[in-house]
């Protein structure tokens, strides 16, 4: 195996910050018997991870709310527009994947091509996607299952029920999901994949049921016009505007073409999670052949049901007469059909525990990454003899998601998710562009098509979303983002395993 001061071309590169951790150096220090992951996964696993992920609420509710607000019956075309975004990204992460078969996703890439620097950014950043996404969702998961329990005829108190049109009070149901959650995942990744299977298999199951239910009660007057008229967009002003209308004076218009590349902005969030497939290829057992396949079969998966859920929803019912709060079940009560109304909401509350756990297991191998490095204490990159996972980093996190799920409101936080994984995409794009040039003799399993002119897209296509976002959601990433760079200057430089192995060799 290699080592950072392998060739002339690394030694340039092992400087201050900017230093970078061969691909060589990456792959020899998941072998350390202290820090080595069980290889359990295969790409039936990943891709169950991938879909377990994508496909939560937002199947049953973001396709109806944003057929009424931006893009009438063709949302299914932002979808699509989403979709393609995310696939730009997609064949990027498949070639660092296959290539750096190691935990920490985009960190793990970037500190392989862009340096220490931006790798700790990128894994400050993903932390905080994957934290913020598993608590929204764990409160999410707990505002369907009080919904069952009152129809239940049963109740929580307002005190356990949590923070709720001003009123302070503790989440213990979103709070249990996640400690029960980091339980099996400090059990083992296989029995994690397992559960996430049994899970995935109801909730496709009943999105399926759904699309070939609702088939029959489709309408094709309701799908005209497909592309409603342009509607103007006043939009929001001071930070709740997007940063585009700030800079550019744009004003968002609803509806139209424009508006079906607006609702794409948003329906983008519908896809987040495909990427923390890369964060399992040190667990899987053929990573170069499997976690590419895991990945873009994953998202092809998704994109097909987002659609057809799409097409059925504004089929059933006029896009202007559709609920926001929940479409498609609202639709089945209009037709006079409940039952599947109720099964909507069952498969809901079953799809958001595998969302919660897969976004667990995500943020548990990037902070393990992190910490093998010594960018974080080293102590939480210790592996459980037994089970063979990180279950210092996965207790510990699966800890404070727990708190911040059970006593904070955080709906307002949930766009921070989406500019913290366009981020990411940003990154790795740049990445494999840059390790194509610098290390053009590695093996590439799978190599991303079109270089550079894919990764260009991908990242114009990710700045593009990025721009939608209301400026208040930047504000909240920079103030993140600057704690970030104190921690690293303050502890993460100095205690780098990779600045004192090249400190070593300057002494020696």
């Amino acid at each position: 195996m290699g080592t950072e001061h392998g060739t002339p071309q690394d030694s340039r590169r092992d400087r201050g910050v900017f230093r970078t951790k061969t691909v060589e150096q990456s792959i020899e220090d998941t072998e350390e018997p202290e820090h080595a992951l069980k290889k359990t996964l295969s790409v039936l696993d990943l891709t169950v991870f991938g879909v377990g992920v994508v496909i939560g609420t937002g199947i049953f509710v973001l396709t109806g709310k944003i057929a009424k607000e931006q893009a009438g019956p063709a949302v299914a075309l932002a979808f699509v527009v989403a979709g393609v975004v995310c696939a730009l990204a997609a064949l990027c992460y498949a070639e660092f994947a296959s290539t750096v078969p190691v935990a920490g996703s985009a960190y793990t890439f970037s500190y392989a091509s862009l340096g220490e620097f931006p790798a700790w950014i990128i894994g400050w950043d993903l932390v905080l996607e994957l934290a913020l996404g598993c608590a929204v969702v764990a409160v999410g998961w707990s505002g369907y299952i009080r919904s069952l329990l009152d129809t239940a005829g049963t109740q929580l108190p307002d005190a356990l029920s949590g923070t709720h049109d001003g009123k302070f009070g503790f989440d213990l149901l979103a709070c249990v999901l996640v400690l029960v959650l980091t339980g099996i995942l400090v059990l083992g990744v296989k029995l994690s994949s397992r559960v996430t299977a049994a899970i995935v298999a109801i909730k496709v199951t009943v999105v399926l049921l759904v699309v070939v239910a609702g088939a029959f009660f489709l309408t094709g007057s309701n799908y005209e016009p497909f592309i409603p008229p342009s509607r103007p967009n006043e939009g929001s002003s001071g930070l709740e505007a997007t940063l585009s209308q700030l800079i550019f004076g744009f004003t968002p218009s609803n509806f139209g073409v424009m508006g079906i590349f607006a609702a794409a902005a948003v329906v983008f969030f519908a896809f987040i999670g495909f990427d923390i497939v890369a964060t399992a290829a040190e667990e899987t057992r053929n990573p170069q052949r499997d976690v590419p396949r895991g990945i873009l079969g994953s998202l092809a998966i998704c994109t097909i049901l987002y659609v057809a859920v799409s097409i059925v929803v504004t089929g059933m019912q006029k896009y202007t007469e559709l609920s926001t709060d929940a479409p498609l079940a609202d639709a089945f009560k209009e037709l006079g059909h409940p039952f599947y109304a109720g099964i909507i909401s069952f498969g809901a509350a079953v799809g958001l525990t595998s969302v919660c756990m897969i976004l667990l297991l995500g943020q548990s191998r990037v902070f393990f990454a992190m910490s093998r490095d010594g960018l974080l204490p080293q102590f939480f990159s210790r592996v459980h003899p037994k089970f063979g996972t990180p279950y210092r980093s996965t207790v510990l996190l699966g800890g404070i998601v727990a708190v911040v799920a059970g006593f904070t409101s955080i709906d307002e936080l949930a766009e921070l998710v989406n500019i913290g994984t366009l981020f990411a995409f940003v990154v790795v794009a740049i990445g494999v562009v840059i390790l194509r040039r610098s290390r053009p003799d590695l093996p590439r399993a799978f190599r991303t098509p079109l270089v550079p002119l894919v990764p260009l897209l991908s990242v114009l296509a990710s700045l593009w979303l990025m721009l939608n976002l209301p400026a208040e959601t930047w504000l909240r990433f920079a103030v993140w983002m600057v704690v970030g760079f104190a921690v690293y200057f303050v502890y993460g430089r100095s205690h780098s395993r990779l600045g004192m192995r090249t400190r070593a060799n300057r002494k020696g």
